[in-house]
């Protein structure tokens, strides 16, 4: 019995673990990625220059850089060194860089 409710423990603290994991992970539907490549198209920023700041997924920008609403979509976006990039207005993280 003893066995049992370890396996069982264990099982469990396994699967939050990946809830976690999961609950990181930021999903863009193909819908939210065609309005905001098409609002980006639309409404073109200046680019910025943000030095010391690696352009790639999670990393967070500073609070001096200012995001701009994408309509109908939670993310914001800016353009740094010439690429739109996605942000969580939360952290600030980098969710997604576009080309």
């Amino acid at each position: 019995m003893r066995m049992h409710l370890t396996s069982v423990a264990a099982a469990a603290l396994l699967l939050a673990g990946v809830g976690a994991v999961a609950a990181q992970d930021v999903i863009i539907t193909p819908e939210q990625d065609t309005v905001v490549r098409e609002y980006v198209k639309k409404q073109p920023l200046a680019s910025v220059k943000i030095p010391g700041v690696e352009l790639k997924i999670g990393t967070a920008l500073p609070d001096t850089v200012e995001l701009h609403e994408v309509p109908n979509v939670k993310y914001r976006y800016v353009v740094v060194d010439n690429r739109t990039v996605l942000v969580d207005p939360g952290t600030r993280k980098i969710i997604k860089v576009y080309d």
